[in-house]
């Protein structure tokens, strides 16, 4: 008997306007967790089926490693999810991280098996998930900022970075998970007795990190619990100073959170202050890149003015000439 292959069957536009059209509100969440999965293919089913008839739309990632996840749920059915994630014993009191700010982050549910839940390319002999670096509070984690001798790295790609950061943060220039590693180690060189403060944005890819940077000789790694996320509710909850400044870089369809009032970054275009993500309205460019209101009407959400032009075509010309391998679509 042929086996049933569980995914959304739906186009994007279909998809998208039944987003648009629902009358309920939804809850945007992350959550991960190291630990050992067996059975990926039908762990992933159940999953999937207990989920789509939540109507939980998001992306999840699951390896034998664990589980790495974005989803929004529906207001209405978050009680039932939350028993749900209770009723398996690899999420059992896992911390779900809620988004400070609502929006339609996701239209359709994903759930893929990976190698990796982070994909960072390391071998398995230069870390060691029982070993990671110490969980810090946002209150212990501010404490520890205070100490000029701390070393705080930001271990997110660059463009995360530039809309949003601890002060002072070391921000390693690289663009992917891969070259991350290295460079973080690279750049601590010659720090291995001092304190290492790391944070991403939910926590999940410290978890490695830490236990890399350990394996590696470093005695004192810390990482912020529950990653930028958890420490903007928490300093909101306990009356805390934000020493994080500006935007929290999130991978759904908002691209950001607002965390301070601070715009640490420039349009990519006019150079002015500007803090807002967007991938070019040209789809076959999609090049994500920051810009501001005025040069957003000027371009028409688009990277530059070739885009914009071939992004005004008719849909089927569009195609027509992406298959045309003498013409050029894009100018990324």
């Amino acid at each position: 008997m042929k086996k049933e292959i569980l995914y959304n069957k739906k186009s994007r536009e279909i998809l998208l306007k039944e987003l648009q059209n629902e009358s309920f509100k939804r809850i945007t969440c992350s959550f991960y967790r190291y630990t050992t999965i067996k059975e990926l293919e039908k762990f992933r089913d159940t999953l999937y089926r207990e989920w789509s008839t939540l109507k939980i739309y998001g992306r999840i990632y699951i390896a034998e490693e664990g589980i790495n996840a974005q989803l929004s749920c529906p207001e209405q059915n978050w009680e039932l999810f939350k028993n749900n994630l209770q009723s398996h014993n690899s999420l059992k009191e896992i911390l779900v991280k809620v988004a400070l700010e609502e929006g339609e982050s996701f239209y359709k549910l994903t759930i893929k098996i990976k190698d990796e839940i982070v994909a960072y390319g390391i071998d398995k002999n230069e870390y060691d998930m029982d070993i990671t670096g110490h969980h810090l509070s946002a209150k212990s984690f501010n404490e520890k900022l205070k100490d000029k001798n701390s070393l705080v790295v930001d271990m997110r790609n660059y463009y995360e970075s530039e809309v949003g950061h601890f002060d002072n943060a070391i921000i390693p220039d690289v663009d992917t998970s891969r070259d991350l590693l290295p460079e973080v180690k690279n750049l601590l060189k010659g720090h291995e007795k001092d304190e290492v403060l790391l944070y991403c944005t939910g926590g999940i890819r410290c978890e490695k990190a830490s236990s890399y940077l350990i394996k590696s000789g470093f005695q004192n790694v810390n990482q912020l619990k529950g990653g930028i996320i958890q420490y903007s509710h928490d300093i909101k909850k306990e009356g805390l100073n934000s020493k994080f400044i500006g935007k929290n870089f999130v991978f759904d369809a908002r691209l950001s959170e607002r965390v301070t009032e601070d715009i640490l970054s420039f349009c990519h275009q006019c150079g002015e202050p500007a803090d807002q993500h967007l991938d070019c309205g040209n789809d076959a460019c999609h090049i994500l890149f920051i810009q501001c209101d005025k040069c957003n009407l000027k371009y028409s959400g688009c990277c530059s003015t070739d885009c914009q032009d071939f992004a005004s075509l008719p849909i089927e010309e569009q195609r027509v000439l992406r298959k045309d391998p003498k013409k050029i679509v894009s100018k990324a």
